[in-house]
């Protein structure tokens, strides 16, 4: 740094404050500075930092099934926001396996991450986070919530769940099915409670035949609407409770030769970028997963500062996105 400081004609602390951003400097002299770091091929020297700090500048992330579109768009989003603030993301998928998500945070707590965010797989509040809580390690929850005062930063499920059953029942559909998710996981009973409140709120008696153990997976999910829809008198209408389903859904009623909408109306919940070029055009939930996981980033990076203020429980609203799978016309 004292050479870099030489070859600009600054201080020492000048240089520190360009490559820290811990104030401002005048653009001539951070180019100056710039300029030196790059003829001179210095770089931080980051246990340095770490040890003067009390950081190590790493976040951990358990998480589960990143091969998804939807957690992959959380961690871009959650990199993004982390390297504009100094810090590397270390990434674990625990793939919703309770073991798995033991050894995840066991590795991340012996690095010393500064903070982890967390995707709970099943029985976490019994498991993995009374380690990081053990640990005095600062964490947050992010797309599913616990019964743990903590903090925790989640979508709208059962609203939207409701809107989308509902939004079936009012054109028409009497007999609605359901792709529910993996019942071990918060967000899964809590849609599947939103499609429960559509068919009570208009006086629709629940058939239990009529829902389908997806299990949060493309696999399991074409399955059992293979097996239903294979039957006479299958439901004129299927709700998926996210977006791996929703592909096993839409491959498993293609097989059967089954048209969306004229046979199955069909919603999901879970938007993707590629979803724009199915034909119909999908109505569904979009969930706002650069909010969501800024929100989660934010919220850790206080709480590593220092912050000690009342746990947050925030819900991140969602959108009903209504196009013409559903069957009304909508274009």
């Amino acid at each position: 740094m004292d050479d870099v400081a030489r070859r600009a004609g600054v201080s020492g602390s000048t240089v520190s404050h360009v490559l820290n951003g811990t104030r401002n400097v005048s653009a001539s002299t951070r180019s100056r500075v710039e300029a030196a770091v790059r003829d001179l091929g210095y770089r931080n020297n980051l246990n340095a930092r770490a040890l003067a700090a009390g950081k190590t500048f790493t976040v951990g992330l358990a998480t589960s099934a990143l091969q998804t579109p939807y957690f992959g768009a959380v961690v871009n989003a959650m990199e993004k926001r982390l390297s504009e603030a100094g810090y590397m993301l270390m990434v674990g998928d625990s793939n919703d396996d309770g073991p798995t998500e033991r050894r995840i945070i066991d590795a991340l707590l012996s690095r010393r991450v500064d903070g982890i965010v967390v995707t709970p797989a099943i029985d976490s509040e019994h498991t993995t986070i009374p380690q990081i809580v053990a640990a005095g390690t600062p964490f947050v929850l992010v797309d599913r919530n616990l019964d743990l005062d903590c903090d925790q930063i989640t979508p709208e499920n059962t609203e939207s769940a409701f809107l989308l059953t509902n939004h079936l029942i009012e054109i028409g559909n009497r007999r609605v099915a359901v792709l529910r998710g993996l019942m071990g996981i918060a967000s899964s009973p809590e849609r599947f409670q939103g499609y429960l409140d559509a068919l009570q709120a208009n006086g629709i008696p629940f058939d239990p035949s009529l829902v389908l153990d997806g299990e949060g997976h493309r696999d399991d999910a074409e399955r059992e609407v293979r097996r239903l829809f294979s039957q006479p008198g299958y439901p004129t209408a299927l709700v998926a409770l996210n977006n791996s389903m929703t592909i096993g859904a839409l491959e498993g009623l293609r097989d059967l030769g089954l048209a969306i909408p004229t046979d199955v109306a069909f919603v999901s919940y879970d938007h993707f970028d590629w979803s724009e070029l199915i034909q119909p055009r999908l109505t569904s939930i979009a969930q706002n997963v650069e909010l969501m996981a800024t929100t989660a980033v934010d919220l850790l990076l206080r709480r590593i500062d220092g912050d000690d203020s009342p746990f947050e429980r925030i819900k991140i609203a969602t959108t009903f996105q209504h196009r013409n799978s559903c069957g009304c016309g909508t274009t």
